[in-house]
């Protein structure tokens, strides 16, 4: 099986997110400079440096996570649980501009230490994150992608007790962590392996 995407492709639903998977979730919390709040998933996310800490989602197009990123320079990007699936999919329905989806989804919230954005108290990791660039991808003619990519540098991290082992590692499977697989799919990282990197050979 080949396809050229430019040219379509033969499936009754495209299968390019499904193929880039699982993807994290990245659960991007922004304030206006108004004081309006947003909350929004997006798997189009991940991280891109650790030194510094820089991580990048991606829009697409003008929506609040963007805008009131822009706005006020910063966002905070949670990770999700298991047990905070359906609050995660409920926030990503299409509310009215201005509409806070951490009260619509009834979450608990707290203003951030380095930021001005809100952050999920029960969320098992947040990134607080200042805007480092704002960018369209060019398609191989140069083309701006309507999708715009929002880098953070990580100016703060928080980690839920829960999630903590008793020799100071984050949990990942213990907190069940949630990733998009395409279409209408997820996954649940509930099973970690560990395997040492090989020797010089």
């Amino acid at each position: 099986m080949f396809y050229e995407p430019s040219l379509g492709h033969p499936f009754r639903h495209n299968p390019f997110k499904a193929l880039v998977a699982p993807r994290p979730i990245g659960w991007i919390a922004t304030r206006s400079k108004s004081g309006a709040e947003n909350l929004s998933p997006y798997s189009f996310f991940n991280a891109v440096s650790d030194e510094p800490p820089i991580i990048v989602f991606s829009s697409d197009g003008e929506k609040d996570s963007l805008s009131f990123a822009r706005e006020s320079g910063c966002f905070v990007a949670h990770s999700v649980s298991a047990t905070l699936f359906d609050a995660m999919n409920q926030s990503s329905a299409a509310y009215a501009r201005g509409v806070s989806e951490i009260e619509a989804t009834g979450l608990a919230s707290v203003d951030a230490e380095r930021v001005d954005a809100p952050r999920l108290v029960d969320a098992p990791s947040a990134l607080e994150c200042i805007v480092t660039q704002i960018m369209q991808p060019l398609d191989k003619d140069g083309v701006p992608s309507r999708y715009h990519m929002v880098f953070g540098q990580v100016v703060g991290v928080h980690i839920h007790d829960d999630y903590v082992t008793e020799d100071g590692r984050f949990d990942s499977s213990k907190a069940s962590l949630m990733a998009r697989c395409g279409y209408l799919d997820y996954a649940v990282a509930s099973t970690i392996i560990a395997k040492s990197r090989p020797k010089q050979p």
